[in-house]
């Protein structure tokens, strides 16, 4: 995925122009967006960094900032945040701290700003940021209660059938994929089976969750030759663990 940012803002004004300009100018490709929820997601699907831009007078109404950070949970992304002092403390009520990347008190340095832009692409190209995991669970409450237990030390996307992730993981790189075995429509197995036919996805490891913990269905999961699995009943400590070995065992 090539460097690619979207910065998103009232108004298209001068100032902004010269910012993606700038930015442009360092090889990063950018582009403008309004505050339109339909745009700013059809946007966001091939954007890694996002700019909110805060001028003078407006601020985004709150459904577009609820849409706006709950896309961006979805997808890993983090922001960089432009504007007045008093607009960034109330944007920062808003948006969950992990999202924001730097924040850039107006006047804001155009140097200063490329830099972030392009120390954070530079960061991401060297894998200095936390690792990303994808659960795959059709159960919500699990699926929420496990994002809960790994959002502190991991970047966490979710999706809630196999079909979600498949169609998540054409357009997102991810570290590690947590996957549920017993699945409703398409299998955890199923989407094992068509993740590994497929030469953009067949080295994501792949660890399944499994409710069942008989011999019998444990020998049929690890026959499946995942890079692990982990009972459904297994608490947050012995999971941050867990990933925590596997993540230093395989770099």
């Amino acid at each position: 995925m090539s460097d690619s940012m979207i910065v998103i803002g009232e108004k298209e004004s001068f100032i902004v122009r010269v910012l993606v300009q700038k930015a442009q100018a360092a090889g990063c490709e950018t582009s403008f967006v309004g505050w339109n929820i339909n745009k700013i997601n059809e946007e966001l699907e091939k954007a890694t960094l996002v700019t909110l831009y805060l001028d003078d007078y407006v601020l985004p109404h709150d459904d577009v900032l609820h849409f706006l950070t709950d896309k961006m949970q979805e997808k890993s992304l983090e922001m960089i945040l432009i504007g007045e002092q008093v607009k960034l403390d109330t944007i920062e009520d808003y948006v969950p701290k992990e999202l924001i990347y730097e924040s850039f008190s107006r006047p804001v340095n155009n140097d200063e700003y490329v830099k972030a832009v392009m120390g954070y692409f530079s960061k991401m190209a060297a894998g200095d940021f936390k690792k990303s995991i994808l659960i795959v669970d059709d159960d919500a409450q699990y699926l929420t209660m496990v994002r809960e237990w790994l959002r502190g030390t991991y970047k966490v996307s979710m999706a809630n059938s196999g079909m979600q992730a498949i169609k998540w993981l054409a357009k997102n790189k991810v570290d590690l994929i947590l996957l549920d075995h017993e699945m409703p429509i398409t299998t955890g197995p199923q989407v094992l089976e068509m993740l590994r036919s497929e030469d953009e996805t067949k080295n994501i490891p792949v660890m399944f969750l499994t409710g069942k913990g008989d011999k019998e269905s444990v020998m049929a999961v690890v026959a499946l030759k995942p890079e692990g699995y982990f009972l459904k009943s297994i608490d947050r400590a012995e999971l941050l663990e867990k990933l925590n070995e596997f993540f230093i065992m395989h770099g």
